[in-house]
């Protein structure tokens, strides 16, 4: 790391980021390398320019702040900014560096700064809490999209699009109406994070959208099958636990 910390500004609002370029201009530890207007710019130039420190928003147009963390092949500190107080809870619980709640005084931005220093100074590794903090979505119960990131381009997948999710050890395959998606997350993430009126996890090693499903067959005793509604007619394996989980939200 230089001596100064390397910083990006991530924000959407022009008055936002006049106001924190302000007060860090005159910072002896900051230097400011870029400012970016949306997380789809952000994530290229976190990956890209590899700051020591983000000042990053959370509701922004296209991503959020949180699925930006998830798109990063670079980690750094961040330092989450937002008008909205009902964040702070679940990013102090991940242990985020610090979290500026609209409008934030120049004092209070100096502060985040030092604890920055500090954790740096001590060599703290705050991958692991970063990354749990992409799994949070602020004010909702469950995801309604998952965002993919394959080469150089950004799938973002709503909800409703899936028709099943297929464990592969540390990824799953998310399969689409339009194709299937690989992504690095596990099934416990999905099982929990998606909607259990709609999303069913019939086995360990599938969780299917209930409006996909066409069929349910036995085909041995206490043994069945779930045939789905594509054009392959998609045939997974069902366990116990699944069929009554089945039987349970279709009300048979």
């Amino acid at each position: 790391m230089s001596e100064k910390l390397q910083t990006l500004i991530i924000e959407d609002e022009e008055l936002a980021r006049n106001l924190l370029r302000s007060y860090l201009k005159d910072h002896a530890d900051i230097e400011v390398i870029g400012e970016c207007e949306n997380g789809f710019d952000g994530v290229k130039a976190i990956n890209e320019k590899k700051p020591d420190l983000v000042f990053l928003d959370i509701q922004m147009p296209k991503i959020t702040g949180f699925e930006m963390i998830e798109l990063l092949d670079f980690k750094p500190q961040i330092i989450f900014t937002t008008a909205y107080d009902q964040y702070a809870l679940k990013a102090f619980e991940l242990n985020a560096v610090d979290y500026l709640l609209k409008p934030f005084s120049k004092d209070r931005l100096l502060a985040a700064i030092e604890k920055v220093q500090h954790r740096i100074a001590n060599e703290e590794d705050n991958t692991e809490k970063l990354e749990e903090l992409s799994n949070f979505r602020p004010g909702e119960e469950f995801i309604d999209r998952v965002v993919v990131k394959d080469r150089h381009k950004i799938h973002i997948i709503t909800v409703d699009q899936i028709r099943y999710v297929e464990s592969l050890d540390d990824y799953v395959m998310i399969y689409t109406n339009d194709g299937r998606h690989m992504k690095q997350k596990t099934m416990k993430y999905f099982e929990t994070n998606l909607d259990p009126k709609n999303f069913i996890r019939i086995h360990r090693s599938y969780i299917v959208h209930v409006d996909h499903i066409a069929e349910i067959q036995q085909y041995e005793k206490e043994s069945y099958i779930v045939i789905l509604k594509d054009q392959n007619k998609t045939k997974l394996k069902v366990s116990k636990t699944g069929y009554k989980k089945i039987k349970e939200v279709l009300h048979f």
